[in-house]
């Protein structure tokens, strides 16, 4: 099996055994990683797409097909494994790609796309035609949609679906709130206000509960048990976490969760050229919270924006990825870490690599995103 590394794709896989292929989704293309003769040894296997800052990934077919989301340059699609590419943006209203999802239903793959500024658009044919769900767009809050760092433009930062009906999708608008849907997009119930923060970066939903979701926002941590209806703030659980992000579950046993993220809100790595970013690991459904640091460095400056897990049978592996193009991986539950590779490009949201390069400065290249002509920063 076949699987990515990215930061608004996929995150949570099974198999019958450990992957020996992973792609990242990196600020310079994609790069294919091998695992070694089955150990614990990685290398780079080739690349594709250099020169598209890919953002979110999506394996299907046991990684013969493979979905792209890139700042300003689309959707692009290989079917043969990574060997080919295609570009598929008819119908996109922004090639600006944040998130990417998918949901099989009576075996057809549905392809759902999120945008920068916020559209989210859907695909029944593996994006050769997309169609945008515009009803998202008269959301009651989508008057406050802003994102605070240029341009200024709200995303759709994560698309994910209730494990008990794939019609109910939820998407995160960073900064913005959360919507829910349960009729596949076709009109949207607006969540925000509901007592969590509306910098919304991501929603799990426990499969074993599934009225039971965490949210981890710019602002805060937060846990519903009622489908969303109400929210508690769960943020000194992980204290050392202040901008919560990337957070997945053990597909097998749904009790074990991670999260990882910043020490504090991005102003403050331009400020400190640091991020000082943690991963925490619960055992109970998220009670109780624990750092883990074996392995990891003491000080972090990097941040970590990706994280993926595998389970096979008889085992599970977790992988990081940060903006200094580290990749950690742990086969043990988080009890300890080790580096697989590094040298990578960036593995970043947006230009969130761009504050740890260049501080203060590097706000003011975010607009780069949104303008192909001043896309490749020195």
């Amino acid at each position: 099996m076949t699987l990515c590394l990215s930061h608004g794709g996929q995150t949570i896989f099974e198999a019958g055994e450990p992957s020996s292929q992973l792609w990242v989704a990196t600020a310079d293309g994609l790069y294919l990683l091998e695992r070694k003769g089955g150990g614990e040894s990685w290398g780079i296997d080739r690349r594709a797409l250099e020169g598209k800052h890919v953002n979110a990934l999506l394996v299907e077919e046991n990684g013969e097909l493979i979905i792209a989301g890139t700042h300003n340059g689309g959707i692009y699609v290989s079917e043969d494994g990574g060997q080919t590419w295609e570009a598929r943006n008819a119908g996109l209203a922004s090639q600006n790609i944040y998130a990417v999802s998918g949901t099989r239903s009576n075996g057809q793959l549905k392809l759902y796309a999120g945008t920068e500024p916020v559209h989210l658009h859907v695909s029944d044919n593996l994006g050769r035609q997309w169609t945008e769900l515009r009803s998202l767009r008269a959301a009651p809050s989508a008057p406050e949609w802003r994102f605070p760092a240029p341009p200024n433009l709200a995303h759709v930062k994560f698309i994910t679906f209730d494990p008990r009906d794939s019609q109910i999708v939820f998407v995160c608008i960073e900064q913005g709130g959360l919507l829910k849907s349960t009729d596949g997009g076709a009109s949207w119930i607006d969540l925000t206000g509901r007592g969590f923060n509306d910098d919304c970066h991501r929603l799990i939903i426990r499969p074993s509960h599934p009225d039971e979701m965490f949210l981890p926002t710019g602002f805060g941590f937060y846990r519903t048990r009622d489908g969303g209806q109400t929210w508690e703030n769960i943020s000194q659980s992980i204290s050392a976490i202040g901008y919560p992000d990337p957070l997945v579950y053990h597909p097998r046993n749904d009790e074990l969760m991670f999260v990882a993220g910043a020490g504090a809100i991005p102003p403050v790595w331009a400020e400190t050229r640091s991020a000082q970013s943690k991963v925490a690991r619960s055992r109970d459904g998220g009670e109780t919270w624990a750092v883990l640091t074996n392995g990891l460095p003491a000080e972090m400056t990097a941040n970590f924006e990706a994280m993926t897990i595998e389970a096979w049978n008889g085992g599970a592996a977790v992988y990081l990825g940060n903006t200094d193009g580290e990749i950690y991986c742990s086969e043990d539950d988080g009890e300890s870490w080790r580096k697989i590779i590094d040298g990578l490009p960036p593995i970043s949201k947006g230009g969130h690599y761009l504050l740890l390069r260049y501080g203060f400065a590097g706000l003011a290249k975010y607009d780069a995103y949104t303008d192909p002509s001043r896309l490749g920063i020195a």
